[in-house]
């Protein structure tokens, strides 16, 4: 089977840049034996962003980019010239990703808007020159001040889909179906459990050329909040979505119970879903008479709208639009895709790519001893806890 191209998990290693050495160099030219010193401060090392771009829908780009880095900040040298900054680095991810330290588990940031911009490392300051140094009592400062050091993190990018409607059902109970008659979506069908390996998103039509995105997940069995099936990986995937259409097929046995069943797994993943707003449709509903339905809309759970549907023969799509569409609208769901988001459990995930780390210092930070500074034997370095104010 060919692998996949949806990544929605991937572990980086990131590092900003060190700041410039200030230089310690004093002017020398002909007919001013002393000129004092004018050596510049050190550039400062690049930053590391993190940015969302609603044109990724995957972490795809970052399997095989493991290791990001900032470049440094050049040193400072005579003339009072101050080194080159270094360059930032911007990580460019799918809007919805959520970020996560990969030694602890603890929650950084979350990126869920185009252009949105977050500092993920800040580069180290330049150094000082000597000149800022200079005193009337301290004409010839024979220090400047090492550049900052840089910032490192592994860091657990993580993507939970953004989508309005998010579909919630044991497998086969006809959302992959579903989700291929109301979009153009076209996800793997067949007469299996697990079919769908992946979630699967898709532009719902609606009238006066309205629409709604709607997720489709792998099928969830009793026990995935605890990792059994697919469950664990994917129900990350319903933490943003507005509202939650629970399908259920008419042929079940126990709607009530199926629901239930359901309903605690998701509240056992992350309580927080208790706030959505849900629906239920009832599938494969095409064989029912009027005397079944009427049956079964008795086991229904209360307070929830239902419909009964069929993917099939159309039967009940149209209405099932009409109450999604009501629920999404209602005020009291506008912000339902916030989310608290909690820190990971690193015990429960496994990765096969940890010899990627550590990196080794020198391979990307070469050291670089050619300097255009006059450097004196009696050079000393300023260092930047020192309690002196540099003055100018």
């Amino acid at each position: 089977m060919a692998e996949s191209n949806f990544v929605d998990y991937v572990k980086i290693y990131c590092r900003s840049g060190k700041g410039g050495r200030g230089s310690a160099h004093f002017r020398r030219e002909k007919y001013i034996p002393k000129g004092g010193p004018d050596g510049g401060n050190g550039g400062q090392g690049g930053n590391v962003y993190l940015r969302g771009n609603r044109n990724y829908w995957t972490l795809l780009h970052l399997k095989f980019e493991r290791h990001i880095f900032a470049t440094n900040g050049e040193g400072g040298s005579a003339k009072r010239s101050s080194g080159k900054d270094g360059e930032d680095r911007i990580i460019e991810v799918p809007c919805g990703t959520v970020v996560y330290d990969a030694d602890t588990g603890e929650y950084i940031c979350d990126v869920t808007e185009d252009g949105q911009q977050v500092l993920l490392l800040k580069g180290g300051r330049g150094g000082l020159g000597n000149w800022n140094f200079k005193t009337s009592t301290n004409q010839a400062p024979r220090y400047a001040q090492p550049g900052e050091p840089a910032e490192e993190r592994k860091v657990i990018l993580q993507l939970k889909l953004l989508a309005d409607v998010g579909l919630v059902g044991f497998p086969n109970a006809g959302k992959s179906t579903l989700l291929s008659v109301v979009s153009a979506a076209k996800p793997q069908i067949a007469n299996y459990p697990f079919t769908t390996l992946e979630p699967n998103l898709g532009i719902v039509g609606y009238r006066d050329n309205r629409s709604f995105v709607m997720a489709d997940i792998p099928g969830i069995i009793e026990g995935a909040s605890e990792g059994k099936g697919l469950g664990l990986r994917f129900l990350r995937h319903i933490e943003r979505n507005s509202l939650l259409l629970f399908m259920i097929p008419a042929d079940s046995g126990d709607i009530r119970k199926e629901y239930e069943i359901l309903h605690n797994e998701l509240v056992k993943y992350n309580p927080d879903l208790l706030t959505k707003s849900r629906v239920m449709a009832i599938t494969k509903s095409d064989m029912l008479d009027d005397e079944l339905v009427k049956a079964l809309s008795e086991e229904l759970p209360e307070g929830i709208p239902s419909v009964f549907i069929s993917s099939i023969t159309g039967y009940g799509i149209a209405e099932l639009k009409d109450i999604l569409w009501k629920e999404l609208n209602k005020e009291t769901f506008q912000d339902a895709e916030r989310i608290i988001h909690k820190n990971l459990d690193l015990a429960t995930i496994l990765f096969d790519d940890d010899e990627l780390f550590p990196v080794d210092d020198n391979e990307f930070f070469p050291v670089d001893d050619n300097d255009d500074d006059i450097w004196d034997d009696e050079y000393e370095e300023y260092d930047w806890d020192d309690d002196e104010t540099p003055r100018q």
